[in-house]
């Protein structure tokens, strides 16, 4: 810890925290206390306490805060999370590790029901400016993007808002003229007391994407794409970030003078480093990436596949059990025989791909494993092609008693043989109870235009359909008469 805090704020601060000062934390308060480690080696780190923000002096400092070390100010009654420190080692910069440790703090501000977070923060390059502007000045400068400050930047960024400058916040932090700007941020779920925390996620937020499909000059251009539309929805603190079936199918067109199988073998060719990149992404954004579908080759087969793609992570794959007659026809595409649920931090998950979702079988096994959230990524070339996904996600989404959410692809590829148009709408569907809307939709995007979806779920109130529901589809499944088995467990 001493050489990663020396090594982060680059001897400015000439101070570090010692292995008391850690056990006096981590005994007091340990979900405030979280580091971040990186093949092994300490990356990161966030320390906080929850103070009773009435009792703190509006001009406190550092020391007042921290008490000599003995982090007196901490109350566990109290209604505000302050952050004491924070930091990123260099070499591991870049990679929104920062973002994470900011993100676990609201998420912990949130299951604590704090009203929210404060702290004091460094302006490091007030030094430079010092003669010509004052503190305020100064702060107005950054805010104004006149000047660059990669604290304050990074914190505004972050959805901190300055309250006020206090004068001699740390002493010896000469780059900022012992100035902090006393930053905040809001917890709009705040609500009366109630100080148990939680680890599970009730209101989840899911972030679609109906992509357009068009010319790339290559995977990096396609990759490239991606990123946007997950930078996009993560910016909106989105759980998930949803691609449709064969979004990289552009990348097709270079095939486009070969049969169509040997065109889509090429195609799954780029599958293992797409799926190595997004999973890049996904712990870069701190989202769960549903990856869509893309052509795999295994043993010579070629599957119709996805990848969940987890913040944490760790990766797990899933495959289209029923291939259309096109698919099969046009590509020598093969049944896949993989169907399971997924444990994610946002709830219990399943996928399935497109045609799968005409099969009330699946899904009804997959809510038999307790799934909350049925994930569709589709394909479809024409209006009548989509209206059967929409129509049976929709009905999966009532006799499951779950949300189901499909994302499609829209546009044309006229340079890709098998692929030439796309009709899609995404959306999502919920129950028909009084708890949600009465026609089942949650959300859903404008047809035939690339945009993004961004729609909040919340999974306790299917806890209470599944037992005070208007009707019990679940419950109400008369075994004793019929039954839905898997054959291969």
């Amino acid at each position: 810890m001493k050489s990663a805090t020396l090594e982060a704020y680059g001897g400015v601060l000439n101070s570090y925290w010692k292995k008391d000062h850690i056990a006096r934390l981590t005994s007091i308060f340990s979900e405030g206390q979280v580091v971040i480690r990186i093949d092994g080696q300490l990356a990161g780190c966030a320390l906080s306490l929850i103070v009773d923000y009435d009792k703190i002096d509006d001009n406190h400092t550092y020391a007042d805060i921290i008490e000599g070390d003995k982090f007196k100010n901490h109350d566990p009654d109290g209604d505000v999370l302050y952050g004491i420190d924070v930091f990123i080692k260099p070499e591991f910069r870049g990679l929104r590790l920062g973002r994470r440790l900011y993100d676990y703090r609201k998420e912990l501000c949130e299951n604590l029901n704090l009203k929210g977070i404060v702290f004091g923060g460094r302006m490091p390059n007030y030094y430079k400016y010092k003669d010509q502007y004052s503190p305020k000045e100064y702060i107005q400068k950054v805010k104004h993007k006149e000047i660059h400050d990669p604290v304050l930047n990074f914190q505004t960024s972050n959805d901190f808002h300055p309250i006020r400058i206090i004068k001699g916040y740390l002493e010896g932090d000469t780059a900022s003229s012992e100035y902090a700007v006393l930053m905040e941020w809001d917890n709009i779920y705040y609500t009366k007391p109630n100080k148990k925390a939680s680890s599970v996620k009730t209101v989840v937020r899911l972030g679609l994407i109906q992509w357009q499909m068009r010319p790339y000059n290559g995977l990096d251009d396609l990759m490239q794409q991606v990123e946007y539309f997950v930078d996009s929805v993560s910016a909106y603190r989105s759980d998930f970030a949803v691609f449709p079936e064969f979004f990289n199918a552009p990348l097709m067109a270079k095939y486009n003078h070969m049969h169509e199988p040997q065109a889509i073998r090429e195609l799954a060719s780029y599958t293992q480093t797409i799926v190595e990149r997004m999973q890049q992404l996904s712990i870069s954004y701190n989202i769960n990436i549903i990856t869509g579908s893309m052509p795999e080759v295994v043993n010579d087969v070629l599957y119709n596949v996805g990848y969940l793609c987890r913040r944490d992570g760790s990766l797990e794959r899933y495959e289209k059990i029923h291939v259309t007659p096109d698919e099969a026809k046009v590509w020598g595409m093969q049944r896949g025989n993989q169907l399971k649920t997924f444990e994610t931090d946002a709830g219990k998950i399943g996928v399935l791909i497109c045609y799968d979702s005409e099969f009330p079988e699946l899904s009804r096994l997959l809510a038999d494993e307790g799934m909350d959230i049925l994930f569709v990524p589709f394909l479809t070339d024409t209006q009548n092609g989509y209206s059967r996904v929409r129509l049976c996600a929709q009905a999966r989404a009532i006799e499951n008693e779950c949300y189901v959410a499909i994302a499609g692809s829209v546009g044309n590829l006229p340079n890709v043989n098998n692929m030439d148009i796309q009709y899609a709408q995404s959306a999502v569907f919920t129950p028909c109870d009084f708890s949600f809307p009465s026609n089942g939709i949650k959300a859903e995007t404008t047809p035939n235009t690339e945009m993004i979806l961004v729609a909040d779920v919340d999974l306790g109130l299917l806890r209470e359909l599944h037992s005070f529901g208007a009707v019990k589809n679940l419950k109400d499944r008369r075994k004793d008469f019929y039954d839905v088995i898997r054959v291969n467990k």
